[in-house]
């Protein structure tokens, strides 16, 4: 049965929590399809995980749309979001209308833009043409310069306060769910009850609808340090190293291929 916008919804009613991954190829997103993950999240973090950039703002449209057609391949009944990179709903709402479509015709069923204040009157625009929206708040990776950093945003009853309104615009926007980043749990716990669409957070503690982290991550497939919240849940990384070093001996020692992986 096909995951979709309204089915998610009705997940947020019936207090169902559920988790979101990112993926980035096909073969990764029919993984995710056999684990039943319900909503898979085409990230911009491809940017550091599959292209080695040291942060997102380098990653193109152009780069985005083609691992969006591969993991639509992988995963056509999963709810698929395409993340919007930098500089893709910046300049012009045209612009952002563009590129939001664009997504829909690689395979992805909904756009993820970043921020509140301005991005709302986007999101209610995209909306209006047939583009669903999630929206993303509290640390927004995009904006890392302004924020001084990956800092943990809503600390202050100034910056907490904000981002239960931004999510509240959102929703009113039309926004289908909303991303809680790097905000301390309570104030992700309060938005989610201030809201009747779903939360999805990833470092921002229980209290959310669903949570997102990223694939490689969770399998320890990131051999860079990792924040706090992200768990590993299979050391895969350490897995593979082995295995590879084991084929490179067996390769140098000449026993592989041997018989039973040689044609007669």
């Amino acid at each position: 049965m096909p995951v979709t916008i309204r089915s998610l919804l009705e997940r947020k009613r019936r207090g169902e929590r559920f988790a979101m991954l990112t993926a980035y190829d096909y073969t990764t997103a029919r993984i995710l399809a056999e684990a039943e993950i319900p909503v898979l999240l085409v990230g911009d973090s491809l940017g550091m995980v599959m292209l080695g950039y040291r942060n997102t703002l380098p990653v193109t449209m152009e780069e985005m749309l083609h691992h969006a057609r591969a993991v639509a391949r992988g995963a056509p009944d999963q709810l698929l979001v395409g993340d919007m990179p930098f500089n893709s709903y910046h300049a012009s709402d045209e612009q952002a209308i563009a590129n939001a479509a664009s997504f829909l015709q690689a395979g992805m069923h909904a756009v993820k833009v970043e921020g509140g204040g301005r991005v709302v009157p986007l999101v209610a625009k995209l909306i209006e043409r047939g583009i669903p929206v999630m929206g993303h708040l509290g640390l927004t990776p995009q904006f890392f310069n302004l924020l001084g950093g990956f800092r943990v945003q809503g600390r202050e009853a100034e910056v907490a306060a904000r981002i239960e309104s931004d999510a509240r615009e959102l929703e009113a926007a039309g926004a289908f769910a909303v991303v809680l980043e790097g905000m301390p749990g309570p104030l992700a716990a309060s938005v989610t009850a201030s809201l009747t669409i779903p939360t999805i957070g990833i470092g921002a503690g229980p209290g959310c609808d669903g949570q997102v982290l990223v694939f490689h991550d969770i399998l320890g497939l990131n051999r860079d340090p990792l924040p706090k919240f992200v768990k590993v849940f299979a050391p895969l990384g350490d897995e593979a190293v082995a295995a590879t070093r084991a084929y490179a001996a067996e390769v140098a020692a000449g026993t592989f291929p041997d018989d039973a992986h040689t044609y007669s």
